[in-house]
């Protein structure tokens, strides 16, 4: 019998049982994940320490430096002159002080003498046999001596102090010739770079940017109701699109969740539709084969308890 001959009845049955092979193929697929997001690393800033020129930089973009890797330097001219001119004023000041003890053994050598004719007129003017203005005059060159002294004892600390502070101002110039070398701080792929050698650069000025691509996180957004299933170090499943129908699932673990809601990115679809108000987590995911990229987006799929 044709098709369109089949009785009402039939043709009911027939698309009621079309009808559930289609659910239950639609019911057998993937479930849906439970939070979207985009890929982050965390990314450092290296910039220049102190002014001058580049004369040498040798950073470029997709480059992977080691932590500790020297990779530029910045003139010192400058700072080599400041410091020769400090040590120079140093050195003199170090040589002021041989003078301030040679002038108070001087003292302390007239004060000597000055106390033994004291000790004389003394007894002569106890006697009458001197008269008791030498005694005075004597007193008066003793007291004379004892401020002096006093003086040149108090150049000393002052002298040096001196002495320190241009130590200290020299610590520093060097200090600032060591930071001219560029020294990248952090294991990591260079992101992208803002200078170039030769280029005159400021203290602080951007040179480069670069993260380390080892490992990547994932910034998803979950509901309020799927809050309290969320926490710290919970370990989840990550999908990335592995071909145009199929995900590849990467292991994961919560280190961060948002203790205040946001606005759901446009970007991001969540599991529950017409959601206003959503959640940043983040989750840590090793990248080892490098198959995360910065801005990827993904998956989350919360691990059964």
């Amino acid at each position: 019998m044709p098709h369109h001959a089949l009785p009402r009845r039939g043709r009911v049955a027939a698309l009621l049982g079309l009808a559930a092979l289609t659910l239950a193929s639609c019911r057998s697929g993937p479930p849906a994940s439970d939070a979207y997001g985009t890929f982050e690393a965390t990314e450092v800033v290296v910039a220049a320490e102190v002014g001058g020129r580049l004369l040498h930089l040798s950073v470029e973009e997709g480059q992977y430096l080691e932590a500790g890797r020297p990779v530029g330097v910045v003139d010192t001219t400058q700072l080599v002159l400041q410091r020769a001119q400090i040590q120079a004023r140093r050195e003199a000041a170090r040589a002021r002080l041989p003078g301030l003890d040679a002038e108070l053994a001087v003292l302390e050598a007239q004060r000597e003498v000055a106390e033994k004719e004291w000790h004389r007129l003394q007894n002569l003017v106890a006697a009458e046999a001197a008269p008791r203005q030498q005694l005075d005059d004597v007193e008066g060159q003793l007291r004379v001596l004892e401020r002096r002294m006093a003086s040149v004892r108090a150049q000393r600390p002052a002298l040096l102090g001196e002495v320190a502070a241009l130590d200290a101002q020299i610590a520093q110039i060097q200090d600032q010739i060591a930071r001219s070398v560029i020294v990248n701080p952090v294991a990591g792929t260079v992101l992208v770079t803002f200078a170039e050698a030769h280029e005159l650069t400021t203290p602080g000025r951007p040179l480069y940017r670069l993260a380390p691509l080892d490992t990547l996180y994932l910034r998803a957004y979950v509901s309020g109701t799927q809050l309290p299933h969320v926490r710290l170090g919970q370990p989840v499943t990550v999908l990335i699109d592995e071909t145009a129908t199929d995900n590849r699932a990467l292991p994961g673990t919560i280190t961060w969740i948002a203790s205040e809601a946001e606005f759901t990115p446009r970007f991001v679809q969540t599991k529950e539709e017409r959601v206003n108000l959503v959640y940043a987590v983040r989750v840590r995911v090793p990248n080892p084969r490098g198959a995360l990229k910065i801005g990827m987006p993904g998956e989350v799929r919360f691990d059964a308890p």
